[in-house]
């Protein structure tokens, strides 16, 4: 495990969308910060498995848990699994969703019911099971996109959820008190992802690498950094708010 990091063993954390991607670094890190991790997916069960592998020859704990966060009775049973393999949830990071690139005018019922399944209804459905499963002292991490204020054309669903997300991350906050729970959400910028990456030229790569005065993509490992700091001590005092890791691109 890596000593480098805030330690925080016997804690156990629930990573939704943890298959790939961001997920899968979160999932990485928090292991190595000591957490027991339910890596929850949707679909790709090899992947999931991946990621459970190797944080098990980390020396980590892991579980991987299938699950449509869109779906009630899927995240109860999810919970249930959860807490009967690794322990009582303290640290829930809502990381699953989709994002569909299409204009307003030709987005279709369908798409737009699903990505609000998913990326709303999903967040909502793992934040209302917390409210009675999370230890005191615990932490909700939601993710929402810093594409939400550059407000680019054919994000508006997906952007939509976003606000959605942001609006109940500072409400649940609220409603929290008393527990020591602390509601948080990161918005990443672009970040070096297969959800990202897939379908645009090197010449829109670059040109989104370039919108950072970092000049660079996010890696899933910077976003991860963002999420341990909040799911750690050092994040306590940090509520209700929004932290927009994308290198000063917006």
């Amino acid at each position: 495990m890596n000593t480098e990091h805030n330690t925080q063993p016997g804690r156990v954390a629930l990573v939704t969308g943890a298959s790939r991607g961001i997920g899968a670094a979160v999932a990485r890190r928090l292991a190595a910060d000591g957490y027991a991790i339910g890596v929850n997916y949707a679909s790709n069960a090899a992947e999931a498995e991946a990621v459970v592998a190797a944080i098990g020859q980390a020396g980590g704990r892991a579980l991987a848990v299938r699950a449509d966060v869109a779906a009630p009775r899927d995240v109860r049973r999810m919970f249930d699994l959860v807490e009967a393999e690794l322990g009582r949830i303290d640290v829930l990071v809502n990381n699953a969703g989709v994002l569909p690139y299409v204009s307003i005018a030709a987005t279709s019922d369908e798409v737009f019911a699903r990505t609000f399944a998913i990326n709303v209804q999903g967040t909502f459905n793992t934040m209302r099971e917390s409210a009675t499963r999370l230890n005191d002292a615990g932490r909700i991490i939601n993710f929402s996109t810093s594409v939400l204020h550059a407000a680019p054309p054919t994000y508006g669903v997906y952007v939509g959820t976003k606000a959605a997300v942001e609006a109940m991350t500072r409400v649940f906050a609220k409603e929290l008190r008393g527990r020591g729970i602390t509601c948080n959400a990161v918005a990443p910028g672009p970040v070096a992802t297969e959800l990202f990456l897939n379908g645009k030229s090197a010449q829109q790569i670059e040109q989104f690498a370039r919108m950072a005065p970092l000049e660079r993509l996010g890696q899933p490992q910077d976003i991860a950094g963002v999420v341990a700091f909040l799911a750690g001590p050092d994040g306590g005092w940090v509520n209700g708010q929004v932290l927009r890791a994308n290198g000063g691109a917006v």
